[in-house]
């Protein structure tokens, strides 16, 4: 097992996402081929928190499993040290929300590859606060290289 950590400026040349989309803000773990843990701090300068809910700021559902599909995108990156290969959202399943995601949280992203067949990668994920789990989701990935 191998232990790979990586800063925004390392992510940025493995994702091809960027702000506001890119929704990750460090890898704390990379085993390549087999699992991922990243990090995002949720601010309250998010754009998405103007209009979802401006009283009431909730992180979208939807952004949180595409945290953890860019997640999942590191993982299945053939070679972390080189180029961006095509990476697409391939499909999700079973999604679960437990609760909101609000600003001034650590949103923690853990992504295990599930299973692996050519280009088809899908991956078990879970999303957590403070060692509370917030969102669980399976998530199909496809990499081109």
């Amino acid at each position: 097992m191998m232990d790979i950590v990586f800063d925004l400026e390392q992510i940025k040349k493995i994702l091809p996402q960027r702000y506001p989309f890119l929704l990750i803000d460090r890898i704390l773990k990379l085993n390549p081929g087999v699992s991922c843990t990243g990090l995002k701090n949720v601010s309250g300068s998010e754009p998405f928190f103007q209009g979802h809910f401006p009283e009431n700021p909730v992180m979208p559902g939807v952004l949180i499993v595409e945290a953890l599909a860019q997640v999942g995108g590191v993982a299945a990156h053939p070679r972390p040290d080189e180029e961006t290969p095509e990476i697409l959202f391939g499909g999700i399943e079973n999604a679960r929300f437990k609760r909101p995601v609000v600003p001034g949280d650590q949103l923690i992203l853990v992504v295990a590859v599930a299973a692996h067949r050519k280009d088809l990668w899908m991956f078990n994920c879970v999303a957590s606060v403070d060692n509370e789990t917030v969102a669980t989701a399976k998530v199909k990935m496809m990499i081109y290289v």
